[in-house]
């Protein structure tokens, strides 16, 4: 017979067991809930960030997707393909484009499906045709020439222009917090949890920057609490061509400096030179004819030989 005590021990363990097991089944169900943060409308362009278009973006399982274009001072200015984090929408970028613009460079600013008002429910698969509509847009439409061509990836975004870049290279890739892997973020934040057995959407930006040739420069915070600073710089040892290596010492993951701060500008602006640089012909060119006058004394930059 068994004891009372060790009976008591025995249902207390099998009800923490199912409460265990109901967790793992609402996340397992809800999981892209909680992953995909859409929130508010971003507004007209104009009103937002002037200069800029109200754009559609057409994907190829048949979405019209919301986009804002800020032309560049000349046809031939190098352009930015902005793939947001996983919050919010295109309006809270506007900042980014119109520093990015005022230095010379066209901007593309768009919503993942189910992001301000599209239609569609976000994914991983989901947000790999929004991105490539999102450059078709800017290669076909706008006429931007592919060796003009940078992304910009802000955290979630850094895995969205990755995978990207190993299908159609970029003349320059910058990421804004990246991490490893979804699972690797998740865990940290899940500790509890199976998160790598539960996760639908992959991720997989380390794996993938190995494949990706193109001078790819990686801006962290040291003080990130959403994704840990190490796998940003992991991220960066991975990288099959590391242009730089800029730490951002004590912002976190949603500081302004590392939104649209010179730490970020200067990142983007030295690699869009960079490729300029490399299809121009008469000597000394800088974006809109002008020379770039952005500093900052918060960052610690490491070139790393390629």
């Amino acid at each position: 017979m068994v004891p009372a005590g060790r009976r008591r021990f025995l249902r207390a363990a099998g009800v923490l067991v199912l409460l265990f097991a109901v967790l793992v089944g609402v996340l397992w169900t809800l999981q892209r809930q909680l992953i995909y943060l859409p929130g508010g409308a971003p507004g007209p362009a104009g009103a937002v960030l002037p200069g800029a278009d109200d754009v559609v973006l057409r994907t190829d399982d048949g979405l019209d997707l919301a986009a804002w274009f800020l032309p560049g001072p000349s046809p031939d200015a190098p352009a930015v393909l902005v793939a947001s984090g996983n919050g919010g929408h295109r309006g809270l970028r506007a900042p980014l484009a119109r520093r990015l613009g005022e230095a010379g460079l066209a901007v593309l600013l768009f919503d993942y499906r189910g992001y301000a008002g599209n239609p569609g429910s976000p994914s991983e698969a989901g947000l790999a045709l929004d991105v490539r509509a999102a450059r078709s847009f800017l290669v076909e439409v706008a006429q931007v020439p592919p060796d003009r061509l940078l992304y910009f990836g802000e955290s979630l975004g850094c895995a969205v222009v990755t995978e990207l870049a190993t299908e159609f290279p970029p003349a320059g890739l910058i990421l804004r917090s990246p991490f490893v892997d979804l699972a690797s973020v998740g865990s940290v934040h899940y500790p509890f949890l199976p998160v790598r057995a539960l996760l639908r959407d992959r991720y997989r930006v380390a794996e993938q920057l190995a494949e990706v040739r193109v001078p790819t420069t990686i801006v962290y915070g040291s003080s990130d609490s959403i994704v840990p600073p190490a796998q940003s710089r992991t991220v960066a040892d991975a990288a099959a061509q590391l242009y730089r290596l800029v730490e951002v010492p004590g912002a976190d993951h949603n500081d302004p400096v590392l939104l649209d701060g010179d730490a970020v500008l200067s990142a983007v602006v030295e690699l869009a030179e960079t490729a300029a640089a490399g299809n121009q012909q008469d000597g000394d060119w800088r974006l809109g004819g002008r020379q770039r006058t952005a500093r900052y004394r918060c960052l610690r930059p490491r070139r790393v030989p390629t």
